[in-house]
């Protein structure tokens, strides 16, 4: 039986990762400290037998007995509110964590798949980012402090692909959504959605013209079982190129809760990106994936479980 170990297993994407290498025949490994993933995502598999969980922070050097064939880096802060109260510990996870980990595909000899974001493009001067785009990043503004660790954690995880071999995938993930999701997280669905059940304003962050592009999280765990499968090694955006302005995905949270909540607006924070939509040719072309579920169906699930969770 091959063994995944998925750091930040408790979190977000990486609980859903733990689903799916289980459901593939994996014995899955899942590793976090939990300052900001949950024992509520995983408790499914407490009693798997093929599933076990290590609290621990991947800013210190782990130790695994047995072996290891895909090491799955997703331990990090991955939302503004999260890495503006987490500075520090965003930095470490993205530099000594992303060590840490390599280190141990390395002496294992695992495959090794790292989760970076469509935020190493910063506030984008191309439209759609495409891979081969460097960026526009403000690396001392208060969202540095996650842009530069993801660039850092790209730029360790290629030196350890080119000096000592390793088999390593980067994946770039624009905007992800789902049930899960914490709903202080602070992102704008979660944000909308809780707002709009509450019967609150929804709080728009600027005019509303800013744009995002929105990927259901089956779609995107999908794609991560291709790239990590594949024989890929340069970076690859995984997203939904379906764009929309933020006041376009209020108003479909609106439709779908039912809430007659006002839309209001706020000063946009520093550095906050105007445009983001991912360029998928190279996940189309190489890894023969492109999402599947559409907003309206995605929104539908997430706010069924917000409903069973607020």
């Amino acid at each position: 039986m091959r063994t995944a170990l998925i750091t930040g297993g408790a979190g977000f994407i990486g609980s859903y990762l733990c689903d799916l290498f289980l459901e593939k025949g994996f014995r899955v490994i899942c590793v976090d400290n939990l300052i900001t993933g949950s024992v509520e995502n995983i408790d499914r598999h407490a009693k798997d037998k093929n599933f076990k969980f290590i609290k621990h922070n991947i800013t210190l050097p782990l130790r695994i007995k047995e072996s290891v064939d895909m090491i799955l880096h997703f331990a990090s802060p991955a939302s503004p509110v999260d890495y503006l109260n987490f500075p520090i510990q965003t930095l470490k996870v993205g530099s000594l964590g992303t060590h840490n980990a390599l280190g141990l595909a390395k002496a294992k000899e695992a495959r090794f798949l790292l989760a970076s974001t469509s935020e190493v493009y910063g506030d984008p001067l191309i439209h759609p980012q495409t891979e081969d785009y460097w960026g526009n990043v403000n690396p001392v503004g208060p969202r540095g402090v996650y842009d530069e660790a993801k660039r850092f954690a790209e730029a360790i995880v290629m030196a350890y692909h080119r000096v000592h071999k390793l088999d390593t995938k980067i994946v770039r993930i624009f905007n992800t959504y789902g049930p899960r999701m914490r709903i202080m997280d602070g992102r704008a669905i979660p944000n909308f959605i809780a707002q709009a059940l509450r019967g609150e304003p929804i709080t728009i962050y600027g005019d509303g013209s800013q744009t995002r592009s929105f990927c259901y999280v089956s779609d995107l765990v999908a794609g991560l079982y291709k790239l990590i499968n594949s024989g890929l090694h340069d970076p690859v955006n995984v997203g939904n190129p379906v764009e929309m302005t933020l006041k376009e995905l209020a108003i479909a949270i609106k439709k779908v809760t039912g809430s007659k909540s006002k839309i209001v607006y706020r000063p946009l924070p520093k550095d906050d990106p105007k445009k983001r939509q991912p360029d998928i040719t190279q996940a189309r072309n190489k890894l023969k994936w492109q999402p599947k579920v559409g907003l309206k169906a995605g929104l539908a699930q997430t706010v069924e479980w917000f409903r069973e969770h607020i």
